[in-house]
């Protein structure tokens, strides 16, 4: 699933950049997740007129992604459309992968020169883009997808609201969740792919258990006038956690 890889190398470096950089330079994201795209492509050999065209509508996809899922996560509306197209685009290249060229090229060579830690000499530059691709993904897109399922639910508010003068929300009670979350997935996708599936299951198990506490708290709060009721807090926790363990049991899916 070379494809595959190589778009999700540079969605993930796109959202990457639109999540950590200025405003002046994420404005630019998907220009540099094409820019990946492109550059990766060429050094992994893919460059037969099919892996071009894929590739090439591959690049207008992740423009179309990150403008729909800025605008749902701000205006609240949307949030469907941007989804099905990360989810469509994603099930093609999967569904169409039988076409597309066999990664290699300076890619392969310099694998076999270099031999990385944890990769054999004769590692698939397929599989290894792959894996890259979807590590980069569960840092900062899938915190994108998170956030649109939150905002479809109700369980956050979009950005234009979150502004307005209405009391705090529930991603202000519950903090580090941006953090936590690619952490954890990557966690769970590292234990996986070492076989170590009951660990994968122990972090998982782990989060719910430091949480606990502090939604206790919460709820002796939720009786103050500023505080967010216990209910929406757990509705966010629960929410969030089960779409960012499904897109980690999803990712880890995909390499086997």
């Amino acid at each position: 699933m070379s494809w595959l890889g190589v778009w999700l190398v540079g969605l993930g470096l796109a959202d990457l950049v639109r999540a950590a950089a200025p405003p002046a330079v994420a404005r630019w994201s998907p220009a540099v997740g094409a820019a990946v795209i492109a550059g990766l492509a060429a050094l992994a050999g893919l460059t037969a007129p099919t892996d071009l065209v894929v590739l090439g509508v591959s690049m207008v996809a992740l423009a179309l992604w990150a403008v729909l899922s800025a605008q749902a996560l701000s205006t609240g509306r949307g949030h469907g459309r941007a989804l099905a197209v990360l989810g469509a685009v994603a099930f093609a290249l999967v569904a169409l992968s039988g076409w597309a060229s066999s990664a290699g090229g300076l890619l392969a060579s310099w694998l076999a020169w270099a031999d990385p830690p944890l990769l054999d000499a004769d590692s698939d530059p397929g599989a290894v883009l792959l894996v890259t691709g979807l590590l980069l993904a569960n840092l900062a897109t899938a915190n994108v997808v998170v956030r649109l399922v939150l905002v479809s639910v109700g369980a956050l508010r979009p950005v234009q609201q979150a502004e307005l003068p209405s009391g705090p929300q529930a991603s202000d009670q519950l903090r580090g969740g941006r953090l936590l979350g690619p952490m954890e997935r990557v966690l769970i996708i590292g234990l996986g792919l070492a076989g170590q599936l009951t660990a994968a299951g122990l972090v998982i198990a782990a989060k719910g258990l430091i949480r606990f506490p502090e939604l206790q708290a919460k709820r002796d709060e939720s009786s103050t006038v500023d505080a967010v009721g216990i209910d929406e807090v757990t509705e966010y926790f629960l929410v969030g956690s089960f779409v960012s363990w499904l897109v980690a049991l999803a990712s880890l899916a995909l390499t086997r």
